[in-house]
């Protein structure tokens, strides 16, 4: 619930919701940027009769579906999953749609047992690949060019990239997809057509296209059946630009069409996502200052792992890391393995603290927004970039858009340049390292 510098001490005192208190010297947060839940700004929530449930606070024990009545808020990446699955046995399965998100087949098929020993023995080769990748996955467009390419071409590549499991289509398309908009109207016109094939009634294709965005400028999410799901008699569309939702009634959800009663109703409403579950824990640094205050409307940080003001208080993951745009395992890795170098660089040379300096930080926010400009996915409001109605967030600079190589690139070079743009309080100057000197 708390975390408190103590300036005298030079120690954290952190504190939990069951009274639990504990002291350290250098604090760590590994809390995640997608595990602060946020419900729907809707009136009347509190007035629900029957089950209602988010879906990140999913009851242990299940949630019974078949023959009832079910009604879903959003479909986004944990939407699709979960519609496609109570699809299957709910009597009446309504979903509640704010925006339409571009969807592609996610491919999962069982694993014999020749391609599990095929991978266990070239799994460094595997993991190497995925570190020199802009994302950290095996996807990767490389230099792959829609230079002097034809349009049968590309559309061959992008039917073998829809086949393909996981990301390949978003992750291993053209360089150019995500930064031209050309580039990325033929590919969002090649999956508009794919939902049309897909989906049986012309309708209710369109209404599950995005108009709003170009495809991969928010999130993809991975489906397996998902589109058609709306083919099925006890499924149906409700579009919330056409009728949008006035309240949460006792018994249903009313929109401005009418009263949709239902049994369960599911909130696939997301997360206050990159800064959310920062913003939940009162951190206070240096004087006091809390870091809600410090942050203000946007985050500043120091490569994503450390904050000016908060001395000894690390982040894995944090805001404006490339972990936010990453295969999550292989940059926590990364971030993990730096966090450490800088822990031991404090007590290897006898510094009491370590901390980014006033200039590092501003550089850093300042490079964060200038290799954002150019890409498409940050001009697009989306967790991405920080946006979220449902906690009045604006869009904002919250992620490395550089990527996994040259994010580890930069870090590297700052360990090796004996961690410039840190300051040690504390260090002997025959270290090499003055105190207040980055």
């Amino acid at each position: 619930t708390a975390a408190r510098w103590d300036e005298p001490a030079g120690r954290w005192t952190v504190d939990a919701a069951d009274g639990f208190s504990a002291d350290c010297r250098f604090l760590v947060t590994a809390i995640g940027i997608l595990s602060a839940p946020t419900m729907p700004a809707i009136a009347g929530i509190e007035s629900v009769e029957g089950e209602a449930h988010h879906t990140a606070r999913w009851p242990a024990g299940g949630v019974e579906v078949a023959g009832r009545r079910v009604g879903v808020i959003g479909t986004g990446a944990t939407a699709v999953q979960c519609i496609t699955e109570m699809a299957r046995s709910a009597g009446e399965l309504t979903v509640f749609q704010r925006r339409p998100n571009w969807c592609v087949p996610l491919g999962n098929a069982p694993l014999g047992q020749a391609e599990i020993d095929a991978f266990r023995q070239r799994w460094e080769e595997v993991i190497a690949a995925c570190n020199d990748t802009f994302g950290g996955f095996l996807h990767d467009p490389g230099t792959r060019s829609r230079l002097g390419t034809t349009a049968e071409e590309r559309r061959a590549l992008y039917e073998e990239l829809y086949d393909a499991p996981g990301f390949a289509l978003w992750l291993g398309n053209y360089a150019e997809t995500l930064v031209d908009p050309a580039a990325n109207a033929e590919v969002s016109a090649f999956v508009a057509g794919k939902i049309r094939q897909r989906v049986a009634d012309p309708a209710v294709a369109e209404k599950l296209i995005p108009t709003d965005h170009g495809f991969g400028t928010r999130r993809v999410p991975l489906e397996s059946g998902y589109y058609e799901v709306y083919n099925q008699p006890n499924v149906a569309l409700v579009d919330l630009i056409d009728t949008p939702i006035e309240r949460i009634e006792a018994r249903g959800v009313r929109t401005s069409g009418g009263l949709h009663q239902l049994d369960v109703l599911v909130y696939a409403t997301g997360f206050d996502a990159i800064t959310g579950a920062f913003d939940r824990i009162d951190i206070s640094g240096v004087g006091g200052v809390g870091l809600r205050t410090a942050w203000g409307e946007a985050p500043a940080t120091y490569l994503g792992v450390q904050v000016h003001g908060f001395p000894n208080l690390f982040m894995v993951a944090g805001p404006q890391s490339t972990s936010t745009l990453c295969n999550m395992p292989r940059c926590i890795e990364h971030s993990v393995d730096f966090v450490t170098a800088c822990i031991a660089r404090t007590i290897e040379i006898g510094a009491s603290s370590i901390e980014p300096t006033a200039d590092a930080q501003r550089e850093w926010v300042r490079h964060v927004a200038d290799v954002a400009e150019p890409v498409l996915l940050s001009q697009v409001d989306s967790w991405f970039t920080g946006a979220n109605s449902n906690v009045e967030h604006g869009r904002r600079s919250v992620a490395y858009f550089g990527g996994l190589p040259t994010y580890r690139d930069r870090c590297e070079s700052v360990v090796a340049d004996g961690f410039v743009g840190f300051t040690f309080a504390g260090a002997a100057e025959s270290e090499g390292i003055a105190a207040g000197e980055g």
